[in-house]
Parts: structure tokens; C-alpha cells; sequence
């Protein structure tokens, strides 16, 4: 995921651009924030939008560029329209404009799905929102809105390992950075206690049909069965939120001790998600720099993409 925080401006010349992407069936007006009973009348103009932002920014004279332009773009159509609005919103409230009027609008003329953000740099008090270490900021925000801060913090020992720490944590990533990754997998070592422990859980409840909810209520762990669709699972992985640790199923209590005699509570359906639909070397492509924009009638997304364009393409399986 790529955010750029693009050269403020003394105009609001940002919602022009999004909004001619619009007229020209480039772009769709994904969310409107903050912009008081104006919402409410419905059929606004670009003009309403950048009165409001404005007189807003007239606030504080001191701030002459009050404009706040952003973009945040996926690797080809990894993340779809409304996941990058999701993630553009509480992107937003972490950089300190949850509160302020913002628009985002979606492009979907280019090879990676993106989203544009336009707010004002000025809040409703007058004050200027801060931009104290902003692109350093922008980046360890959204590592932290896509989950990537929070699965670093667990140990693992396959990528694959760590895109489930994040679905099961409700995260929308699904292309964190390979190297990392990989170097932290390569440090991994399975903690013997505490899978004997864990294995003692397992044998005490395997015959509960409800395994799975009670390990989850009572002990902040997940298990994720790996099946086919109506067939008996052929592996499962194991999630302690506690311990911040994933284990291979084998690693904890063979499969085949943890079902015996009650293999009927384990036929299941498959385990689906965004990410398993991605064999994880197509994930981790190389990153896309964006340029700067030159918000003009004829620009064109290249600037900012680059003229490199690739769909992602989707594997047939799914690794552990």
C-alpha cells in the first residue's frame, strides 16, 4: 500500500481534479465527512465543497496552504473500492482529520485501484492540524490501519501465517512488506511449553462441538481449519492472541489425535479470504513510487502511478 501526501496548495484545487474524474466516469464519490448541515441538501457542487473548505481555512490566516491532498493507492486490484475508503477513513483519524470536512473519491482509470483525499490543513478551532514529521507519520499510520504493526508483534513461521493473524484480527492488509516479513519468519522458533499447553486445552474439549468458540471465548486463541469444501480438514494452524505466537496445527497435537473419534464435528468448509485467494509471492510485487500531480485539466494518473501497469494475478492454491 502506497500513501503520498501530495504539495499542499492555497486553493482547493484538489476537489476540482477528483471531481472532473467524476464528470468523466473516471471517478466516484465514495464518502463526504464533516461538512455540517451542507450534506443534508444534497446535488452540492465542487463550488459548494470548496466554499466550505475555505471559509474553513479562513480561519487561521497564518496557514497559506491550507489544501490537504492525499493519496492512497493498492497494487492493482488488491484492495477494492471500499476497502481503500475503509482504510482511508481510519487512515484519516489517525493522521488527526477524523474530524475535519474531507471528501474521498475513488479512480478506477488506472492499473491500481486508488483513492484521492482532499481535507483543509485548518480544524473548526483555528488551529493548524499538525504536520510535525507528516510523510513519516503517514507511513507508520497506515502500517498500523492495515494490521501490519499489530502482526509484527506475533511470532510465526510462514507469510501465509501472517496474513491470518491479520484476517482473524479483522484487518484489511494483504500486502505488507516481503523482506520484513520473511526476515521475522526466518527468526522463528516454536515455543515447546506452551504448545504442550495448549495441546493439554485441546484434548480436554476436543469432544465439545464447539471446540472452536470455546477456545476463542475462553482463551483468545484461534483455530483455523484448512478444508475443502465439505470434506474433513487436511491441516489446521493455530492463532494465541495472548501470546501473540502461530503454530502449525502439527507442531501443537497432530490432526488426527485432535479428531479421532469425533472426526464428524470437523467437516467443514473451506476457509476463505481475500488473502487466500493470493499465492504470496504475487502479494509482495515491486512497489510503485508515486510522482508528484499537477493538478491541471488534461492531467493524467500516470503521474502519479508511473507507466508501469500490471493486474495482480490469482493463484489456484493456498500455502500454510
Amino acid at each position: 500500500m502506497i500513501v503520498k501526501i501530495l504539495a499542499p496548495s492555497a486553493n482547493f484545487t484538489g476537489v476540482s481534479y477528483n471531481t472532473r474524474k467524476i464528470d468523466r466516469n473516471k471517478g466516484e464519490l465514495m464518502k463526504t465527512r464533516n461538512f455540517g448541515p451542507m450534506q443534508s441538501l444534497g446535488h452540492l457542487k465542487p463550488q459548494d465543497y470548496i466554499n466550505y473548505l475555505t471559509a474553513l481555512s479562513s480561519l487561521n490566516r497564518n496557514v497559506r496552504l491550507p489544501q490537504f491532498h492525499t493519496v492512497i493507492s493498492g497494487k492493482g486490484r488488491s484492495y477494492d473500492k471500499n476497502e481503500l475508503t475503509a482504510i482511508a477513513e481510519s487512515w484519516l483519524k489517525e493522521m488527526g482529520y477524523g474530524d475535519q470536512p474531507y471528501l474521498i473519491v475513488y479512480h478506477k482509470d488506472t492499473g491500481n485501484n486508488h483513492v484521492h483525499l482532499v481535507s483543509c490543513r485548518v480544524g473548526f478551532d483555528g488551529k493548524k492540524i499538525s504536520s510535525a514529521y507528516e510523510h513519516v507519520r503517514a507511513q507508520r499510520n497506515m502500517s498500523k490501519v492495515l494490521g501490519y504493526e499489530l502482526a509484527m508483534q506475533y511470532e510465526f513461521s510462514t507469510p501465509a501465517q501472517f496474513l491470518m493473524i491479520l484476517e482473524s484480527k479483522g484487518f484489511l492488509g494483504s500486502d505488507p512488506d516481503e523482506k520484513q516479513v520473511l526476515k521475522k519468519a526466518g527468526k522463528y522458533h516454536p515455543d515447546k511449553p506452551h504448545a504442550a499447553r495448549i495441546a493439554s486445552l485441546l484434548m480436554k474439549y476436543r469432544h465439545r462441538h464447539d471446540l472452536i468458540g470455546i477456545m476463542k471465548n475462553y482463551y483468545d486463541i484461534d483455530l483455523l481449519f484448512h478444508a475443502a469444501e465439505g470434506k474433513k480438514p487436511y491441516g489446521y494452524s493455530i492463532i494465541d492472541h495472548q501470546h501473540k505466537i502461530v503454530f502449525k496445527g502439527s507442531e501443537v497435537l497432530p490432526l488426527k489425535e485432535l479428531t479421532m473419534g469425533y472426526d464428524h464435528f470437523f467437516t467443514t468448509a473451506p476457509v476463505e479470504s481475500r488473502q487466500a485467494e493470493t499465492g504470496f509471492s504475487e502479494l509482495f510485487e515491486p512497489q510503485i513510487s508515486i510522482g508528484p500531480v499537477s493538478i491541471a485539466d488534461d492531467v493524467d494518473d500516470q503521474q502519479i502511478h508511473g507507466m508501469r501497469r500490471r493486474r495482480q494475478k490469482k493463484a489456484r492454491t493456498n500455502t500454510r
